[in-house]
């Protein structure tokens, strides 16, 4: 795993606390092909004293982060990433404006190195070992299968993402943590090949999926902690994803 300890070990300020988790319940958007979310009740109060269920869902649902295994096989489990890998400084760049402008929104736009440029005019450069998280807009869709999914009658999907062209810049240029999404993928829909969801994993950074309330998040300013399941051998996990803003 790279080494962010040096960035990440100091006093963390903060004047609010934001949770970017999604609720888990069985009728959040899967990925075509993942298990459903499932819940059973095992143990009632009434008869055992306590109350207790049994859940299942895939290692990629709900608000998760993706392990370099997911795509290679020879790449480490979820539980092998270090505890201070999953504390990171983190900035947000906002492209509604492209994904929902109006007349023409575009949900296939995917964030270019010169809204990278731009966002660095307005707040600065993007320091090292910081993670960059997209605000796409698609979080409002989160309860809207269809929506989200945005599949046309091929069932080819349609909602925004990094461009491979962009990442390798943030990753070569500006030395980032890795990256995150309020969209299923960090890939946009029409890319099955998850170029750059890869070329992240394959740099053991940090890949985030599936985010609420970054519209609550200034651009600038957050230290985002991620709590994993630490599976044995997982390709990923459902997260707690905490942001703590100054």
């Amino acid at each position: 795993m790279t080494d962010l300890n040096s960035p990440n070990l100091k006093t963390i300020a903060y004047t609010k606390i934001i949770d970017l988790t999604q609720t888990i319940h069985p009728n959040i958007p899967i990925w075509p092909g993942d298990p459903p979310v499932q819940f059973e009740t095992v143990s009632q109060i009434e008869t055992e004293g306590y109350y207790l269920r049994k859940f299942s869902m895939g290692e990629h649902s709900g608000t998760h982060i993706n392990a370099p295994n997911s795509f290679d096989s020879t790449g480490m489990g979820i539980d092998n990433y270090s505890p201070q890998s999953l504390v990171s400084p983190a900035i947000v760049i906002d492209i509604r404006d492209r994904t929902f402008a109006n007349p023409d929104p575009n949900p296939d736009y995917t964030l270019t190195i010169d809204d990278v440029l731009n966002w660095e005019q307005q707040h600065g450069r993007i320091e090292a070992s910081n993670l960059v998280l997209l605000y796409t807009g698609w979080q409002a869709k989160w309860h809207d299968d269809r929506a989200f999914f945005n599949r046309d009658n091929r069932g080819i999907c349609h909602f925004p993402g990094f461009s491979e062209a962009t990442a390798r810049f943030l990753l070569e240029e500006r030395s980032i943590a890795g990256i995150g999404t309020d969209t299923h993928g960090v890939d946009p829909g029409r890319d099955t090949s998850f170029v750059v969801n890869k070329m992240v994993l394959q740099q053991q950074r940090i890949v985030l999926e599936n985010l609420g309330n970054l519209d609550r998040l200034p651009p600038k300013g957050i230290t985002l902690v991620i709590g994993i399941l630490r599976l044995v051998g997982g390709s990923g996990s459902p997260v707690s994803a905490i942001a703590f803003v100054t």
